[in-house]
């Protein structure tokens, strides 16, 4: 199957991307507890999730824009039905479609995330949920040259109200280890962000960003595993808490009802 790593995606089989690897591997350990039925995830990726969601739905349906990668799942997971193609819209669904949707770490590429989130209601059951995760923008710490914009608690929770019936905003934050981790981190984008005396990543358009970015973010992932490989190497998904306070968590873990 083609692969699409990158330090935005992050891969388990990377030893310095394994802290970020259990972040985002979190929402679909999650997620069993929230989803039945027919279920569509919305930007599926390389399927990170995609065996964690199996066993609590019957049936799973994926939509990712990178075709290679598509074919590839559609092998590896006959059962499902795999669909390639850019997002918005989901013109491939048909209204009421669906009894549960994922989309994790998907809205921050979206540059009509109105759209986006109005073609999930769309395609949604009434009564449907869909469980959407993002970054909480106060605790990036730097700019990401891949997202076309970040949100707090309060702007996704006002944006998602324009569509939804019932909004519930949570968080996916980490215990005193995981806070660690992120602790080191800040400081070591912090010594790199010194560099930048013109504030330059907020003023260049993103993609002049995107290759000193990946070299920067790689740069400092094998640093940090490097100084402190046995915190690197022990971090696990058990490691990250679903918290109800977003405000302060690492994630923004959004749940809501059509």
């Amino acid at each position: 199957m083609a692969s699409v790593y990158t330090t935005e995606i992050t891969s388990e089989s990377i030893p310095s991307d394994n802290p970020i690897h259990q972040r985002l591997l979190k929402a679909y350990v999650l997620a069993p507890q929230f989803v039945s039925g027919k279920l569509l995830e919305v930007g599926c990726g390389e399927g990170r999730g995609i065996d964690w969601l199996l066993p609590a739905i019957n049936h799973y349906t994926a939509i990712d824009k990178i075709e290679p990668v598509i074919e590839g799942l559609k092998k590896k997971y006959p059962q499902g039905a795999f669909h390639s193609g850019n997002i918005p819209p989901l013109s491939v669904f048909a209204d009421n479609s669906f009894d549960s949707i994922v989309s994790f770490q998907v809205i921050e590429h979206i540059e009509d995330d109105k759209l986006f989130l109005k073609e999930i209601n769309r395609v949604l059951k009434p009564g449907g949920l869909a469980l959407l995760t993002t970054p909480n923008r106060p605790l990036s710490l730097s700019r990401n040259p891949w997202h076309v914009r970040e949100y707090t608690a309060a702007e996704l929770t006002q944006l998602a109200q324009q569509f939804f019936s019932e909004v519930t905003m949570k968080g996916i934050g980490g215990n005193n280890k995981v806070m660690e981790y992120y602790e080191r981190n800040k400081k070591s984008v912090a010594k790199l962000m010194r560099w930048d005396v013109f504030n330059l990543q907020y003023k260049l358009p993103a993609s002049w960003l995107r290759v000193p970015y990946e070299f920067m973010n790689r740069l400092n992932r094998n640093k940090l595993k490097g100084a402190s490989d046995e915190l690197v190497a022990s971090i696990r998904h058990e490691d990250y808490l679903l918290v109800d306070d977003a405000t302060q968590a690492l994630d923004l873990f959004l749940m809501v009802r059509k």
